[in-house]
């Protein structure tokens, strides 16, 4: 049963978690046929920016909304266990993080603390009003830009400081913490700047005399590139090991090597230099997709990566330990599915990848960052809302609110603030994973 916080708002899509409510066993077995069939598609792509979520819905209290006010979290909780079993619990890092955060995030609405966890995206190349407004109001953590964003220098120079100046705002309770401005700048034929390097493919690197040194000079490349318009973060590199001439990673040359100690060398240097110069990298697509055919694309439907966990881990995932070990600052988690590693879910939204395999398995304990959460690969979890709440509940981050077309990212930060007033989202795992966020922001100033 809701409190009317926004099941009458006109127009509100029913979510999974509506059927939580329903009694007893029967209400979560319920939920969790809802999700395996996707009684709701994801939204459609949309030429609109993402709206400002509160001009459209009534003002929500702080973050210490008292329990009376809330829906019942026992029954919540219970449908979203039994999807994902048990929720992701904050690492050391991330609550250490929101013991020195604790103060801004007690300033946050539950839609702030939503919307900080969100990376919008757009259609054309200027910043839409909506977006500027959302970011004024605190409600957006940052901001990706595709191809379709960029023409020139100047221009995306321009939009950046338009977003700066909106994150500046009296309003906005972090505004002393940059957004997360963010592209693919792989270098090849991956490169949303196609002024600035890397101009050599991961492939072209890989297969150079010294893979590690030409890997250095690209991420510097690209870190020299990306700064110059205000961009301050970069998704790459990849570090999949691919397994044929011409499969999913090597038609596009994305991948070093088919040897994992290039490919951990390599991705490494990038890592160095790329930070080096003030923008964070992000390695990708963990726990690898380099075993994946050229058809088998997570952005259109589902993939399921058929290989042992000792080859999973002696391969696939042999070239991330080395980037940690570098410093990387955040982690792309795959959409695959990896059965021997969870045999029910895709890695995105699985507790037992994203905590057991990267962060205690390898140690990581930086941002983890979803891929695309408009992914034909999750048709079958519901809508954009039920997907952002389960990669959220799984130990994702930050969540990127987009597909192979922008998406709106108010209805992945309502699926968010919707998860922390009804208790799928446990409320201290959430304010840890953003003050996290909050964290690698302020180191990016």
């Amino acid at each position: 049963m809701t409190t009317g916080r926004r099941a009458t708002r006109p127009g509100r899509r029913r979510s999974w978690r509506s059927y939580a409510g329903r009694s007893g066993a029967a209400g979560v077995a319920l939920a969790a046929l809802v999700l395996a069939v996707g009684c709701s598609s994801p939204s459609a792509p949309s030429g609109r920016a993402s709206r400002s979520t509160s001009a459209s819905r009534p003002p929500t209290s702080p973050a210490s909304t008292p329990a009376s006010q809330q829906t019942s979290p026992s029954a919540a909780a219970q449908a979203a266990e039994a999807v994902q079993g048990p929720a992701a619990v904050p690492t050391a890092a991330q609550l250490s993080a929101l013991a020195s955060e604790a103060g801004t995030i007690a300033s946050m609405s539950p839609a702030q603390l939503a919307g900080q966890r969100v990376i919008y995206s757009y259609t054309g190349l200027s910043a839409p009003p909506s977006l500027l407004a959302a970011i004024q109001n605190g409600e957006v953590g940052g901001v990706i830009f595709f191809s379709f964003n960029i023409s020139s220098p100047a221009q995306l120079s321009s939009v950046v400081a338009q977003l700066t100046a909106a994150n500046d705002s009296p309003t906005n309770p972090a505004r002393n913490y940059p957004l997360l401005l963010m592209t693919d700048q792989e270098g090849g034929l991956v490169r949303r700047l196609p002024w600035a390097g890397p101009t050599l493919s991961e492939a072209q690197i890989g297969s150079s005399a010294d893979p590690a040194a030409a890997a250095a000079t690209a991420g510097s490349q690209a870190a020299a590139g990306l700064s110059a318009v205000g961009l301050n973060v970069d998704l790459a590199p990849v570090l999949d090991v691919y397994r044929q001439p011409g499969d999913f990673d090597d038609q596009y040359q994305r991948s070093y090597s088919m040897n994992p100690a290039v490919v951990a060398a390599a991705g490494a240097a990038f890592v160095r230099a790329l930070q080096a110069g003030g923008v964070a990298a992000t390695v990708k697509h963990f726990p690898g997709l380099g075993a994946a055919g050229a058809s088998q694309d997570t952005d259109n439907e589902p993939v399921q990566i058929n290989l042992s966990a000792s080859t999973l881990r002696a391969v696939d995932e042999a070239p991330y330990p080395a980037a940690i070990q570098a410093g990387v600052q955040l982690a792309m988690v795959s959409w695959a599915n990896y059965p021997a590693l969870d045999p029910r879910l895709p890695a995105g939204l699985s507790p037992t990848i994203i905590q057991g395999e990267l962060e205690q398995r390898l140690g990581f304990d930086g941002v983890t960052i979803t891929d695309a959460l408009g992914a034909g690969a999750l048709t079958a979890y519901g809508s954009l809302e039920n997907r952002t709440m389960l990669a959220a509940r799984a130990g994702m981050d930050a969540l990127l609110c987009t597909a192979t077309m922008p998406l709106p990212g108010g209805q992945c930060l309502a699926g968010l603030e919707d998860g922390y007033l009804d208790g799928a989202l446990p409320p201290t795992a959430f304010k840890a994973q953003l003050a996290q966020l909050l964290l690698l922001r302020a180191s990016l100033g």
